[in-house]
């Protein structure tokens, strides 16, 4: 299949249904919004109860400022507990915001797929991306309660793997640091970066794979190992290509953060440095949303021409299963009459 009109699909289909780009991203902001909220709280609160400074606490991004009270609260114990706890119930409920929405996701990228036609051969009109349009209200609430409980289990899964992969990745790091090998700390962090980005496209994979035949985990994992093993190259090229436009946004980002830090420290021309830093921020988070789901766009795209569509209950028949075409949902062509007599 042709990467270029691979992506271009997905970008189509993620662009059409824009709605699931402001859904994902305001479920991003809210967890963000929540752990800050908990982290800057607990600052403040344990730093008065164990007479930390709080204006350095306050200072630097939420991972700084978790690092900063775990450091003053080395030496109260019970107070380091309660805080980890508060922290710790936030990822776990702010996750399962995340699995809830991702079901409604994928029910609508897969609805799109099916109805779009060869959308990524057309040019690039209104029409074309309202033919690709699937989000409706009941079809995303239906998908989050259709694919929760199977969400949260490989959602859970994903966790308990991060977990394991810092732990295992901390404790190379300390045994290098002992033995003296910290030549050994980049190659190990490259490590780290790979695997977690391999386990990131295994979720995803998984999650198309539920969703897609309607299965449970163990089956969908049984799926998503034959078409790895079919469509490698061209999953491998996506991820590249994907992981290169995220690096891209990031230091983009990063510059456009940088240059309105700069602003901030000019008399009165700084008061305007608040609304374009909330501004920046918004873009940052509705592009990487974006970019996420073109990925998870092509993924799509490349699963159903691997495993011809069972289409969904809700889903418009608008299209037949592949036959010879770029994408599995091709629109077929008509058979000839049949002769009468």
């Amino acid at each position: 299949m042709d990467l270029k009109l691979l992506l271009k699909r997905g970008a189509l289909i993620a662009a059409a249904n824009w709605p699931v780009v402001a859904v994902q991203w305001a479920a991003q902001t809210t967890f963000k919004l929540l752990l800050s909220v908990t982290v800057v709280g607990a600052a403040l609160s344990l730093a008065t109860i164990v007479g930390g400074d709080q204006s350095r606490l306050m200072q630097g991004t939420t991972r700084e400022i978790v690092a900063s009270v775990s450091d003053t609260l080395a030496s109260q114990p019970g107070a380091l507990g309660a805080f980890l706890v508060a922290v710790f119930l936030v990822l776990v409920g702010g996750s399962v915001l995340l699995f809830l929405v991702k079901g409604g996701t994928m029910r609508v990228l897969l609805a799109a797929h099916e109805i779009a036609g060869p959308i990524e051969h057309e040019a690039i009109t209104a029409g074309h991306l309202r033919q690709a349009f699937a989000f409706t209200l009941e079809r995303f609430v239906e998908g989050c309660e259709q694919m929760f409980r199977r969400y949260l289990a490989l959602g859970l899964t994903l966790m308990v793997v991060y977990g394991l992969s810092t732990a295992a990745y901390l404790s190379a790091a300390v045994l290098a640091y002992q033995t003296g090998l910290i030549v050994l700390a980049a190659p190990a962090s490259l490590v780290l970066f790979v695997w977690i980005m391999l386990v990131n496209l295994l979720y995803l994979l998984l999650q198309i794979a539920c969703a897609a035949e309607d299965v449970g985990l163990a089956r969908g994992a049984r799926q998503v190992t034959r078409f790895v093993v079919a469509e490698y190259r061209d999953l491998g090229r996506v991820l590249l290509i994907i992981v290169g436009m995220l690096a891209a946004a990031t230091l983009a980002s990063a510059l456009a953060l940088s240059g309105v830090s700069l602003i901030a420290f000019v008399p009165i021309v700084g008061v305007v440095a608040m609304p374009v830093y909330v501004v920046v921020l918004l873009v940052q988070g509705l592009v990487f949303e974006y970019v996420g789901l073109v990925a998870l766009g092509a993924y799509v795209t490349l699963y159903r021409r691997f495993a011809p569509a069972t289409l969904l209950a809700g889903v418009p028949q608008a299209v037949g299963p592949r036959q010879g075409s770029d994408w599995e949902g091709a629109p077929q062509a008509p058979s000839p009459a049949q002769p009468g007599g």
